[in-house]
């Protein structure tokens, strides 16, 4: 070949080079690394706004499960359990397991002793959190805090629910007369002292009627079992 030619060749190739791969380069995006401050402040306010946030509930807004992991290295924020952060500096409560497990479970409801113990109508305290879920649900599986399922119809599961903030995070806990009545379905499973337990509370205490307690029981089958207690303690009222 020419040496010419050659010599001529290898410069074209060159100059195609620097003017088709130089404006590419030119063009890239700049690294994220500077969207990391912004992520940051991003993460926090969500923090501020929900009181506790799962790592996906991050993701959505589009915070990177890297930023949220330097954060928490940094004592920013701090690992309830796996995939649930808080901030340092959040009041402490009491209840504060269940609101850990409303926002790792979030299909499910607080229910019977759990529910018992918030609405303050017992003095046993429940070792696991007891959490509603649907009968088909994926049953979820937590080291922390513990849990125990029970399964509920869809119709039953929807039922009653009332939002109750915890935490600075808004929980779901079933209602007084249907926890009463929950009991006394769950009674071979929780026991039936902690059932009686309940439904003499809730009357003492008139945080439910005996009306709404029989809807309740109607409703979810064991009116027939719960009645002579009702009467025997309306009757001593």
């Amino acid at each position: 070949m020419n040496l010419q030619l050659l010599t001529d060749i290898t410069k074209w190739y060159k100059s195609s080079d620097d003017v088709l791969i130089c404006p590419r380069i030119n063009n890239m995006p700049a690294s994220n690394s500077s969207d990391t401050p912004t992520q940051r402040s991003q993460a926090l306010t969500l923090l501020k706004r929900r009181g506790m946030t799962r790592l996906t509930e991050f993701s959505e807004a589009g915070i990177t499960a890297t930023t949220v992991g330097r954060m928490a290295r940094a004592g920013e924020v701090v690992r309830l359990a796996r995939g649930l952060y808080q901030l340092p500096d959040a009041p402490l409560d009491a209840q504060q397991s269940l609101a850990e497990v409303a926002r790792l479970v979030p299909k499910g409801v607080i229910c019977l002793a759990s529910a018992l113990a918030f609405h303050g109508l017992t003095d046993q305290m429940p070792p696991k959190v007891w959490i509603a879920i649907g009968r088909k649900d994926w049953r979820p599986r937590l080291t922390y805090p513990p849990i125990r399922i029970a399964r509920f119809s869809d119709e039953l599961l929807s039922r009653s629910v009332e939002i109750k903030k915890i935490a600075g995070s808004p929980v779901p806990v079933f209602g007084v007369a249907k926890t009463v009545a929950d009991l006394f379905r769950y009674r071979r499973t929780v026991g039936d002292a902690l059932a009686i337990e309940g439904l003499r509370q809730a009357l003492r205490q008139r945080k439910a009627t005996p009306a709404a307690i029989a809807r309740e029981a109607e409703v979810a089958g064991v009116w027939a079992t719960m009645e002579p207690y009702v009467m025997a303690l309306t009757s001593d009222a």
